[in-house]
């Protein structure tokens, strides 16, 4: 472990997201031991995805092409634009199987403690983008915090002109919660939105 390269490739592993310096650890000590069957084909995996993987430019989502198989997909619904605020939120979305609309990565959130302005989100491209499809609705997948929230109220208004239907995600009590483990905010948001049943 005094290897300047292990100590480089611990120190490199620990910053990946999820990871501390212990789980560096770990992780450099399991590929270390296991270099042909775990290391080398990492190794090509990252040297490929640095050569090819890109930014989208229609929706700023990854791809090994200029346009993403997302906006690609003839199967996807053209009329429908789920804005969110990350690739991993785009990539959460997909996951759940249940959206078949197009996407839009918006870049993150306006934050004026972070010094987050509209300039260092991609709204510009969104707003081009909503302008020039005849998008029938507009949906927001931002946090439900304060700066996702103030981001939305944001974007909808400048959007507003050129969308009939602008939603946003529900947010409340998740499936399978129990309402005495939920924080009060999302209590209240719960019993805000609620809905009728009967």
């Amino acid at each position: 472990m005094n290897s300047a390269e292990i100590q480089r490739l611990i120190q490199l592993l620990s910053r990946l997201p999820g990871l501390g310096p212990r789980s560096g650890r770990r992780a450099a000590l399991h590929l270390l031991q296991k270099k042909e069957s775990h290391m080398a084909p990492l190794i090509e995996a990252i040297s490929s995805a640095y050569d090819t993987i890109q930014i989208c430019k229609s929706c700023f989502n990854l791809d090994s092409h200029t346009i993403c198989s997302l906006c690609n997909d003839p199967k996807r619904d053209p009329h429908t634009l789920c804005i969110v605020e990350s690739v991993s939120d785009l990539w959460a979305m997909e996951r759940s199987n249940t959206y078949r609309g197009q996407y839009f990565v918006l870049g993150g959130n306006l934050s004026a403690i972070q010094g987050i302005g509209p300039d260092q989100l991609h709204l510009q491209p969104l707003i081009e983008k909503v302008q020039n499809t005849p998008f029938q609705e507009v949906i927001f997948a931002l946090s439900a915090t304060l700066d996702g929230q103030t981001t939305m109220h944001y974007v909808r208004e400048r959007i507003a002109p050129y969308v009939v239907n602008i939603s946003s995600l529900a947010h409340g009590v998740p499936v399978g919660g129990e309402l005495d483990y939920l924080d009060d905010g999302t209590l209240s948001t719960a019993l805000t939105h609620r809905y009728k049943v009967a």
